[in-house]
């Protein structure tokens, strides 16, 4: 694989860089690494590494840091380099940029101060992910990573439940058993889902059952590596009622028999008081 010394004309280049194996990268993206006048990166070490990989030199070029924490002062900098007529190419530590990464406020910094915006695509986990998860492709939702607070977590799924289309989170390998049980939880225990690790890597790996399998599975052991989660729409034509008790039962273990049933009959669509009196019947057994 050899890239082309091109000239770039005076602009922010946003550049896609493999999510795993170094060697899914395009050749535009070695070109424009290999022509940008300035280079940004969300980790600069790991740019550096790649561009030694596929021999692409940085002739003197310094790797400015752009990342959450790096303020407006960077974004600066860099616009007021397009602005004097150079090429500034930009990649995330991973994937494509701007897909929960700090490059979308120096895109819209760029696109409020006029100056000229492209991409050089490439690969991207979510997209791998669909690709090798086995639910439907046809439409989907990427919520990016959940919350941290099992409360916030919760509430942030139940707005999710309706959304007509499979739903596609980032999440941490230390937080994956916690987020499939209050997946299971909010959306009903019986969805389908895919738990999708280390994508194009040596040791991918792609795990599909129930929403109430995969939490068991995961709160017994904790993976390494990337993780991407696939959750199944909803797909409940008519009540199931061993799934409502299963995640009444679940819910009342760890809630008021009030928040235990708002929750369940959000999830399952259902009138409260159908779901009460299936919690009072759960009682009474």
């Amino acid at each position: 694989m050899k890239f082309l010394k091109t000239d770039l004309a005076p602009g922010l280049y946003f550049v896609g860089v493999p999510i795993g194996t170094a060697r899914d990268i395009t050749l535009r993206a070695l070109d424009t690494l290999a022509a940008a006048d300035l280079l940004a990166a969300e980790d600069t070490r790991s740019l550096r590494r790649l561009m030694e990989i596929h021999g692409v030199p940085l002739n003197g070029r310094k790797v400015i840091a752009l990342h959450d924490h790096s303020g407006t002062s960077v974004q600066e900098r860099l616009i007021g380099a397009v602005r004097e007529g150079k090429s500034v190419a930009y990649a995330s530590e991973a994937g494509m940029p701007l897909i929960a990464d700090p490059g979308f406020e120096l895109s819209r910094a760029a696109a409020e101060a006029g100056v000229m915006q492209t991409c050089a695509p490439g690969p991207s986990a979510v997209l791998t992910a669909l690709a090798l998860g086995g639910l439907p492709t046809d439409a989907f939702f990427f919520a990016g990573f959940l919350p941290n607070s099992k409360s916030a977590r919760i509430a942030a799924l139940e707005k999710l439940r309706d959304v007509p289309g499979t739903l596609v989170f980032y999440e941490s390998p230390k937080r994956l058993g916690a987020m499939l049980r209050d997946a299971a939880t909010a959306l009903g225990a019986g969805r389908k889902a895919a738990m999708c690790r280390e994508l194009t890597k040596k040791f991918e790996e792609i795990q599909r059952d129930t929403l109430e399998d995969l939490a068991e599975t995961y709160q017994a052991q904790t993976p390494k590596g990337e993780v991407v989660v696939l959750i199944d729409r909803s797909r409940s034509e008519s009540v199931n009622h061993l799934d409502l008790e299963t995640d009444l039962q679940r819910a009342l273990k760890e809630m008021s028999m009030r928040d235990a049933v708002d929750l369940v009959a959000q999830a399952h669509g259902l009138p409260r008081r159908q779901v009460y009196q299936a919690a009072l019947a759960l009682g009474k057994g």
